[in-house]
């Protein structure tokens, strides 16, 4: 029988970018226009499989809400991916995303997958974030990279995929084979290699 493999995934960024559509359209395949902002946080599974494993996604989906923003670290300590969002109409909405990069950079776990989602390009008349900028932006970090509509259905299976093609495979040991995603750290940043 197939390996079963439990990957906790979180998702962050601003209010109303599209997190918890996101979600939804992946867990449930469907698309409420008037969803309610999280509140702290929201958690949702799905099993899928891949290849020859079951990966069944723990999904934290955080509040966007800044009130709430100092509760993210419970969320993406022991994640082994973060999805970012954004939202392709608002531009402060993607300044917000790279702090949240800073802030895993900083804090989250080394080898924790990250995935950009650059929400609602069902919208794109409405544009202010280039897909070429954040596509350029997130190959800098290693991220994957994805234009996404909840609403629409677009790229919403695909990132989860992109997660599980990125997180490491484990061999009949238990031991993980090949290399995680490594955000690179700032050099200034070694006190990380102590202790």
């Amino acid at each position: 029988d197939m390996e079963l493999r439990e990957l906790k995934v979180c998702l962050l960024g601003d209010t109303g970018v599209g997190k918890s559509s996101i979600v939804w359209r992946f867990v449930e395949d469907s698309f409420d226009p008037n969803i309610n902002p999280t509140i702290g946080a929201s958690f949702m599974t799905k099993t899928v499989q891949y290849q020859n494993e079951l990966h069944r996604f723990l999904i934290w989906d955080t509040a966007g809400q800044e009130r709430f923003r100092a509760l993210a670290p419970m969320y993406y300590r022991g994640s082994a991916a973060a999805i970012i969002v954004y939202d392709i109409t608002k531009e402060e909405s993607f300044q917000t995303l790279k702090n949240w990069v800073k802030e895993l950079r900083q804090h989250g776990p080394p080898n924790i997958v990250v995935a950009i989602a650059g929400n609602k390009c069902d919208l794109s008349d409405a544009r202010e974030v280039s897909e070429k900028d954040a596509k350029d932006y997130a190959d800098s970090i290693h991220a994957i990279f994805v234009e996404t509509s909840a609403k629409n259905a677009i790229n919403i299976n695909e990132v989860f995929l992109e997660i599980s093609q990125r997180i490491p495979v484990v061999d009949a040991s238990g031991a993980s084979a090949g290399k995680g995603f490594k955000l690179r750290r700032d050099p200034s940043d070694s006190r990380r290699n102590c202790c």
